[in-house]
């Protein structure tokens, strides 16, 4: 036969160079690919407050950790997917980004009535961000759970430097706020966000019962565990969330 046609012929099943087959590799080569574990919580967890305090990037440096210097305005509401794992519990945090502008009230509204946790923010260099907390309050009272976590968030602490507003009057404004606490953060400077949703959704769980069924949880809420462990570096007990 001509050379040029003479193809090798396939090794059977019982024959051929049976040396160079190793059973490992069939086994392996069977084994099904484990499906990810679902999640055993979930939770939906907004951010609100006026247009420019960092809401998006305080959402993308969580969910992505990533910070964009130009961020377009938030039209409307846009949303993250992060999961984490805390105390052996997989949690599926659906986390919401509201616009500030007032014109958007009446589509962000919605988002509050299943929010477990609300990111109330202000800017800490812009005393106007401040003074309208009590607007944000007040749409708090209208349209979310009276079990929602609230906390308080002044961002963009990087800008220390031009600081218009003090931490202690962050910390009056969340005290007179039944159940919120305060925090300080930059999300540029990565300071502070993941003990900002961490700390929310802790609270949120330290309310539920520990052992939920999934399919109980699959409209409404995502939760952590209780008392997660602390993370092996934080910042001082002065910087943080109270």
């Amino acid at each position: 036969m001509d050379p040029k046609y003479d193809i090798p012929r396939r090794a059977t099943a019982g024959g051929g160079d049976s040396a160079n087959s190793s059973p490992a590799l069939g086994a392996q080569s069977r084994r099904r690919k484990m499906p990810p574990r679902p999640a055993d919580f979930k939770l939906q967890i907004i951010i609100i407050g006026s247009r420019g305090v960092g809401k998006t990037s305080l959402m993308e440096r969580f969910t992505d950790d990533t910070f964009c210097e130009a961020c377009k305005s938030t039209v409307g509401v846009d949303f993250k997917i992060k999961t984490v794992e805390l105390r052996g519990k997989k949690i599926r945090l659906q986390i919401w980004d509201t616009a500030g502008q007032e014109r958007f009230n009446s589509i962000t509204s919605a988002y509050y009535r299943s929010a477990k946790g609300i990111v109330l923010a202000y800017d800490i260099t812009k005393q106007e961000t401040f003074e309208d907390l009590p607007k944000w309050v007040k749409m708090i009272d209208k349209y979310a759970s009276e079990e929602a976590e609230l906390l308080l968030v002044g961002n963009k602490l990087d800008c220390d430097a031009d600081r218009a507003v003090s931490r202690q009057q962050g910390e009056r404004f969340a005290s007179r706020i039944s159940g919120m606490r305060f925090c300080e953060a930059s999300a540029k400077d990565n300071f502070n966000v993941d003990e900002i949703f961490l700390k929310l959704v802790d609270d949120i769980l330290s309310k539920m019962p520990l052992e939920v069924p999934n399919e109980d949880l699959s409209s409404s809420v995502l939760s952590l565990q209780p008392e997660p462990e602390v993370p092996p570096e934080l910042p001082p007990p002065s910087m943080r969330c109270c």
